[in-house]
């Protein structure tokens, strides 16, 4: 019977599958391949069910040299070092698809709560400063008809392009490779090479993953490029996007919609730069993310935390399908999703 970390209490009943067919120790929330029962039994691991809160490096597989496999419950795999678990004969795997749709529901709050100025709505009402309507409060920027530009056509960007069609907007993409022609005309949606796409559209969606060649994607140079009163709306990695630069350009766009120049006038994010993966942060602390203080003070942003999957089915079924590669490997099966 394999011996098996999984990180933290999981969602539905993955836990108790794996219970039936392996000998499982789970971790502490929030701290993972940190916590000490981690750190105490990392010798006798055959497997890891992985969070990407957690890093999966050279350092962690020294210290548990018998691990073959690491289930990473997440899309993305940049918390684990890939190229040091083949050169170590470990297998990772994902949790593709299952995260589609909830993923693109909240890209698409965040698009239209970040236009039409939602969270400052909210916040005007409870503060008891709603003095009824007038033809100027809170003006934001219109959806519909509107163009949309994609930055990665996969799963993700897929199911939100689709649900563009439903507002009647325009959808353009950018990626390494063009679609074939048929696939493009049955999502609606037209190539453009990625300075035009952050030049020509009126809300810019990113949907890569995290790589050395993605990263800062965003930079300071491209978001000065985006059309004046744009909005940029984030549910992938946040190192895509260099927050400080997104912070000066918000500044500059102030509490309206529309600036003054040209770049985005409003965002929405769901990842950020800096949120903590591994380290050495010692069991039983707390770790925060380190979001950009000049964007908690702006209300033309909106942030949430990381919560792309977070509706209850997806959730379970991340979990059941990290559980479910395990499971094929405790008999011995080829894997459901390997990376």
């Amino acid at each position: 019977m394999p011996r098996v970390f999984v990180s933290c209490p999981l969602p539905g009943d993955a836990v108790e599958r794996l219970r039936g067919a392996c000998d499982v120790v789970v971790g502490e929330p929030g701290l993972g391949v940190r916590s000490r029962a981690f750190d105490e039994h990392a010798a006798s691991f055959d497997a890891v069910l992985a969070l990407l809160t957690d890093a999966i490096d050279e350092a962690l597989l020294r210290r548990a040299p018998r691990v073959r496999l690491v289930a990473n419950m997440a899309v993305g795999v940049d918390n684990v070092d890939v190229v040091a678990c083949r050169a170590r004969g470990v297998t990772v795997t994902n949790t593709p698809d299952v995260l589609t749709e909830a993923t693109a529901d909240l890209t698409f709050a965040l698009l239209l709560a970040a236009a039409r100025r939602v969270v400052e709505g909210d916040a005007l009402v409870r503060r008891g400063a709603f003095p009824g309507w007038t033809p100027t409060t809170l003006l934001g920027a219109p959806v519909f008809g509107a163009s949309l530009g994609v930055v990665g056509l996969g799963r993700i960007g897929r199911a939100v392009a689709r649900r563009a069609r439903g507002f009647g907007m325009h959808v353009f993409y950018t990626q390494r490779n063009p679609l074939d022609a048929a696939l493009e005309r049955a999502l609606g949606a037209s190539f453009r090479p990625i300075d035009e796409l952050f030049r020509a559209c009126d809300f810019v969606t990113l949907h890569c993953p995290l790589t050395a060649e993605t990263r800062h994607l965003v930079s300071r140079e491209r978001l000065a490029t985006m059309k004046p009163g744009s909005v940029l709306v984030n549910t992938s990695r946040g190192a895509c996007v260099d927050e400080a630069a997104l912070a000066d350009a918000l500044e500059r766009a102030g509490a309206g919609v529309v600036p003054a120049s040209g770049g985005p006038g409003a965002a929405g994010r769901d990842v950020f730069e800096r949120e903590p993966v591994g380290g050495s942060i010692e069991a039983g602390t707390t770790r925060t993310v380190v979001v950009e203080p000049r964007l908690l003070a702006l209300p033309n942003v909106v942030l949430t935390p990381h919560v792309g999957s977070a509706d209850r089915r997806t959730r379970e079924a991340m979990a059941g399908l990290a559980a479910d590669n395990v499971l094929a490997f405790a008999r011995g099966a080829p894997l459901v999703t390997p990376v």
